[in-house]
């Protein structure tokens, strides 16, 4: 008689090492998010991998009770497309940050991404450098004072939803850090997703950038600083959904208008349709306080994953070609006798 199979719970998935960030900080709540996901996604312990690179948010792995690297700085990408090659079966994760993955890492991410490998890519960001004592990050606002930046940033900020979808992504979302209610459907649709799924979401970092996404935190002000996506729905928002975006057809961009105001109806609400790659490129640009911010899954059109090509190609190949032979190979090609 076979025995019954034990359920997993979040204990399972809890690793014995002491989880070492510091108060207060957002990734406490995606970890436990995480761990609560992993035994409804149902994969195999010994089939799940989490990946790394530098960063605070890289130190994930060790707290999870499953396989996984600590990598290099910026190269997790490059790792988990090894992993993912060598061994198709394996469900790969990736977390960094967005220091790791968009400043030493940006060109990993990129390729990463337009080859459409499949593994869910999660980026905390926290718009600053946590674990290297608070340097100003790719993703930083304009006038964010750091230690590298006293008197404030002058770089122009990278959106990595915008970068995402430019490197051609084909599953691009958003979620924040307390909200477990919103990423975990996020993470199962990502994770469910074959090919290149990434999944920004919102960290706070106490110590070196704390409450910089309070605007979009605080359940007092939610419903102004977010637009939450469904496709097929109006992008509605504001108190009772009074305020919703139109796109505008003579300056081609998006903007805020007032159902019931100024001859705008319902109608002129635009419908979300994730699989609206350039609908999607306009919304990964929206930010307050002139938006609100997307939240939610902002594209999805999938296509076929580069692992499986890969292994496609390699039983096409290998079809029209006779059976290895050693002997042959090595007595082969281009010789030369030397006198």
């Amino acid at each position: 008689m076979n025995a019954p199979v034990q359920k997993l719970t979040l204990k399972d998935y809890a690793s014995d090492q002491e989880v070492r960030w510091c108060p207060g900080c957002g990734d406490y709540a995606i970890l436990k998010t995480i761990q609560k996901l992993m035994p409804e996604i149902d994969t195999p312990k010994e089939n799940t991998v989490f990946i790394s690179g530098i960063g605070c948010s890289s130190r994930f792995p060790y707290y999870m009770n499953t396989y996984g690297f600590h990598t290099i700085h910026g190269r997790a990408p490059s790792i988990a497309t090894g992993v993912k090659l060598s061994n198709p079966a394996l469900d790969v994760w990736v977390i960094t940050g967005d220091g790791d993955g968009l400043s030493i890492g940006g060109n990993h991410m990129l390729h990463v991404l337009r080859r459409n490998v499949d593994l869910q890519i999660l980026l905390f960001n926290n718009e600053i450098y946590g674990l290297t004592k608070g340097q100003y990050s790719p993703t930083s606002s304009v006038g964010t004072r750091s230690p590298s930046t006293p008197d404030g940033s002058l770089d122009l900020p990278l959106r990595p939803c915008t970068f995402a979808i430019g490197a051609g992504a084909r599953f691009v979302a958003r979620t924040i850090d307390t909200e477990a209610k919103h990423m975990t459907p996020i993470l199962k649709r990502a994770h469910a997703h074959k090919g290149a799924s990434f999944v920004e979401i919102y960290q706070n970092c106490p110590v070196y950038n704390d409450g910089i996404f309070d605007y979009i935190k605080d359940k007092k002000s939610a419903s102004e600083s977010r637009l939450l996506l469904e496709h097929g729905q109006p992008m509605l928002f504001g108190e009772g959904n009074a305020k919703g975006i139109r796109f505008n057809v003579s300056k081609i961009c998006l903007e805020v208008v007032e159902p019931g105001k100024d001859g705008v109806t319902q109608a002129d609400i635009v419908v979300h349709d994730e699989t609206n790659k350039v609908l999607a490129q306009m919304l990964a640009e929206l930010k307050t306080p002139d938006f609100p911010e997307p939240i939610g899954v902002l594209y999805c059109n999938p296509t076929s994953p580069y692992n499986v090509d890969v292994y496609a190609q390699r039983e096409a190949v290998r079809a029209k070609k006779e059976p290895a032979n050693l002997n042959k190979l090595l007595r082969g090609g281009h010789t030369w006798k030397v006198e």
